[in-house]
This record gives structure tokens, C-alpha cells and sequence, in this order.
């Protein structure tokens, strides 16, 4: 019996072992070829004006390979998205998992996970058919396919994720801490500041690197409602054009191998160099807050 339940244990992690292992090889295939692809338009423009050229016109003669005005709508985009998400989804989940009642959280919660599976085409449809012309109207902007309109779209998009794993995280403090500090003679309100914040903050941290590496990495919401213009913005309502959406509105047309090809290339690298750095600020973040909650208790 002893040994049957050592050759299953060594089998599964086996199994566990070859799925890690596939995955982490997947990644690196992916990496080593977008590498591939797009390091060859450095030697047709350096890498300091690739990243800080203001001018992005890939078919003149000479071709502008400058990305700065991708990468600012990218980050200005990003950070007015979580701007609007994480307040509103964390308080969200704080309402589901401590004020409502557990009738309106077993209606509410499905709801907001029903919205996480709506595909991104329909929220960009929903954000060019009917948001687009009331922020058009009630605003008087020549367009209303524009940043701020694409920040509505990626934080709607960011919301739901973020609510659901946060509310799993409060729900999942131990009922011992809330009893006990209400037993010392905090209110409700000091118990939920004081002691199951600080207790799920680990968790609501990763709910927040969730949803916004969806939103940094989100191309068809912000090909549709952001604009398209490669220009660096100088307001919320100014038309734009991040580089996923660049990406996919020019790769189709871009000549195979050719120096258009390579610097939509790069321009993924850099995205992914950006979505890398995020994630690990955003570790090192949600590690940081786990040690103070800790310490709290």
C-alpha cells in the first residue's frame, strides 16, 4: 500500500513537473522569437531614437520609427484605467464581503463575474456605438473615441477581476480576528480599516496586478475607442494610439521581414519588457504589504 502511494505521489509530480516545465519552455520560445523578429530594426535606427522619437510614419520615405508617443498613450491609458478600477472594485468587494446581505451578495457576486467573461470586442463596441457619442456630446469634443474613453473601457474590463479575487481575499480572513477585535471593543468600521484590510491586502494586491496586466496588455478595446493617433496626448480627451493597438492595426500590412515588420516587432518587446517590470514592481509591492499585514496582526 506504502509503496502504491509513493509511485502515485511520484507520478503526479512528474506530471506537475512536465506541465511547469512545458510552460516556462513555451515562454521562452515566445520570448526568444519576438526577440528574433525585432532586434534586426536596430541596426536601421538606434535604440535612443526608437524609444524617444515623437514621430511614428513606418511607409514615408525616409521611415519614422519613433515609438514615445506609443509608449506615453500606453502608460496614460494604463494608469487613468486603474485610476477608476482598483478604488472601485476594491470597495466593491468590501461591500460583498462585509455590509451586504448574503442574499444580495449571492445575486451580485455572479453578476460581476458574468461581466469578466464579456468578450473585449463587445466592451470596444459598446465603447464606440454608445459611449463614444454621449462623451461627444456632453463634453462637445470634436471625437469621442478617445483616451479617456478607452481608460472606461479597460477599467470595466479590470473591475470584475479585481472585485472577485479581492472579495475572496477579505472573505477569507479568519472570522477569529474579526470576533476578537470586536470583542476588545472595536466598531465594525475600526475592525474592517484595521484588521481585515490589513489581513487581505496580500490578496487584494494580487487582484490589482490581475486586473491591470490586462489592461496594459489589452489590444482590441483600445484599437477600437482609443483614436488611432500616434501623438502624445495633452489631455484625457485627446485621441490616441498604444502600442498593442499599433501592433494589431499594422501588422497585417507591414511587409514580411521588412523594416516595418521588425519595428512592430520591437515594439511588442518593449511591451513585454513593460508588462515584466510591472509585474515584478507589483510583486515586490504585494510582498511588501503581506509582510505589513502580518506584522499588524
Amino acid at each position: 500500500m506504502a509503496n502504491k502511494r509513493n509511485t502515485t505521489e511520484k507520478t503526479m509530480q512528474a506530471i506537475f513537473f512536465s506541465v511547469a516545465t512545458a510552460s516556462i519552455a513555451i515562454l521562452f520560445m515566445i520570448m526568444l522569437f519576438l526577440f528574433m523578429e525585432g532586434l534586426p530594426i536596430f541596426k536601421e535606427v538606434s535604440v535612443s531614437d526608437f524609444l524617444f522619437g515623437k514621430y511614428w510614419y513606418p511607409t514615408s520615405d525616409p521611415a519614422d520609427f519613433g515609438i514615445f508617443p506609443l509608449i506615453i498613450a500606453s502608460l496614460a491609458v494604463t494608469a487613468l484605467a486603474s485610476a477608476i478600477a482598483i478604488p472601485l472594485g476594491v470597495m466593491t468587494a468590501v461591500y460583498l464581503a462585509e455590509l451586504a446581505s448574503r442574499r444580495v451578495a449571492e445575486i451580485v457576486k455572479p453578476l460581476v463575474e458574468l461581466l469578466a467573461a464579456l468578450p473585449s470586442v463587445v466592451i470596444g463596441f459598446f465603447g464606440m456605438v454608445i459611449v463614444a457619442p454621449f462623451l461627444q456630446d456632453v463634453f462637445n469634443l470634436p471625437t469621442g473615441l478617445n483616451m479617456f474613453n478607452a481608460a472606461l473601457m479597460l477599467a470595466f474590463m479590470s473591475i470584475p477581476t479585481i472585485t472577485s479575487i479581492s472579495e475572496d481575499a477579505i472573505y477569507s480572513v479568519p472570522t477569529a480576528l474579526k470576533e476578537g477585535s470586536m470583542a476588545l471593543g472595536a466598531t465594525h468600521w475600526e475592525t474592517l480599516l484595521r484588521v481585515i484590510l490589513p489581513a487581505s491586502i496580500s490578496g487584494i494586491a494580487t487582484a490589482v496586478i490581475l486586473g491591470m496586466s490586462r489592461a496594459i496588455g489589452e489590444t482590441m478595446v483600445v484599437l477600437m475607442v482609443a483614436g488611432g493617433a500616434t501623438m502624445i496626448p495633452g489631455s484625457i480627451f485627446d485621441p490616441v494610439r498604444p502600442m498593442p493597438a499599433s501592433i494589431a492595426a499594422e501588422m497585417a500590412e507591414a511587409p514580411f521581414r521588412g523594416d516595418h515588420y521588425y519595428a512592430l516587432f520591437a515594439t511588442g518587446i518593449v511591451l513585454f519588457l513593460f508588462t515584466l517590470l510591472f509585474n515584478i514592481i507589483a510583486d515586490q509591492i504585494a510582498h511588501r504589504y503581506r509582510q505589513v499585514g502580518e506584522a499588524s496582526l
